[in-house]
């Protein structure tokens, strides 16, 4: 999988998600197979370059390459500017954002919005490409503002016109947000008719999801957003998987563990003590989804206040939830035991 210059080590990339994937996520699910990772939009306004939330989210330092940037606005000089400044501190990959279906994005004509405005498209696409030709651009997209309005193959004409190097294709329309199925039919037409490489997007949840959609769609690589959450050895079933046509296991309860650890460890030094319990709590939530008891858990964890009191309730619980795991394998190892005599 090429993008300009950049050969990606598989067809497996990350989608970029507002308040998830920051430097931590992205370089946690590059550990675990994915070939690239997007980053969460940066705005385009720069009058909130200094702020700490922009400046945070244009923080790569350590990150493996390539480096892909995702950026955010309706203006082309803006977004010129932004992609400029954004290569200027070590995005080695433009990434346009045209998908996000959220009202306070698309209330300001950014986001899915600018799919109402094809000349607009046009005038954003070339500005960028022009501001910054010595990096690849990309562009995030959907397949219409609504199901009456599907434009994703005039987009594909306009983003080849304007030099675009690779397109991401969400399979819905800006309408359906993330509700219904994703349209798989739409990005098969756009990649029939591409000349550049398309990324299928939306729904892929299972190395057995992913092949389907590589196949039915005949893109050239996919990308994973919502159910990385939690889960971000995904990449690494979904790349085994293709490789070999076999099911990786299941990680165990102590391998999860180690992973969120190491994750919230990661995030507390990214981000300090006050917003790194904030922005753990979720993450947390996501990894002990599915487990006994988690329930109760995540209500009590969302109370504690302290990077201290956060890590010693994981510990618990993880260990509470290994000391089951075991005594459930040992249980049915006497079943077999006895089936066997």
């Amino acid at each position: 999988m090429h993008i300009g210059p950049h050969i990606l080590r598989n067809n497996l990339i990350v989608a970029p998600m507002a308040g998830v994937t920051d430097r931590p996520f992205r370089q946690l699910c590059k550990r675990l197979g994915a070939g690239m990772a997007v980053s969460e939009m940066v705005t385009s306004n720069s009058l909130l370059y200094g702020s700490e939330k922009t400046r945070r989210r244009a923080n790569h330092e350590g990150e493996t390459a390539p480096i892909s940037v995702q950026i955010a606005g309706a203006d082309p000089a803006m977004l010129a500017q932004a992609a400029r400044h954004n290569v200027d501190n070590g995005a080695q990959i433009i990434d346009i954002n045209m998908g996000c279906p959220a009202k306070k994005v698309c209330n300001v004509m950014a986001g899915s919005a600018l799919l109402k405005d094809e000349a607009l498209v046009g005038r954003i696409l070339e500005a960028v490409v022009n501001a910054v030709p010595e990096v690849p651009v990309t562009l995030k997209t959907r397949t219409g503002w609504d199901k009456s309005a599907r434009n994703a193959l005039t987009i594909l004409r306009i983003a080849q016109e304007s030099g675009i190097q690779a397109l991401a294709l969400h399979g819905r329309t800006r309408a359906c947000a993330y509700t219904g199925e994703a349209e798989y039919d739409t990005i098969r037409a756009v990649k029939a008719a591409a000349r550049i490489p398309v990324i299928a997007n939306g729904d892929i949840t299972t190395p057995e999801k992913a092949k389907h959609v590589l196949d039915y769609t005949g893109a050239d690589a996919i990308m994973i957003g919502r159910a990385a959450m939690g889960r971000p050895w995904l990449f690494r079933e979904i790349a085994h998987y293709l490789a070999s046509g076999e099911r990786l296991p299941a990680p165990e309860v102590v391998e999860i563990h180690r992973i969120m650890l190491e994750h919230l460890d990661d995030l507390y030094r990214f981000y300090g003590e006050y917003t790194g319990v904030l922005m753990a709590r979720k993450h947390i939530a996501w990894y002990t989804r599915g487990l006994t008891d988690s329930a109760g858990f995540r209500h009590a964890m969302n109370r504690l206040e302290t990077t201290r009191e956060q890590m010693q309730a994981a510990n618990e619980f993880f260990s509470r939830a290994a000391e089951r795991s075991c005594r459930l394998l040992y249980r049915q190892d006497q079943l077999l035991d006895r089936r066997a005599a």
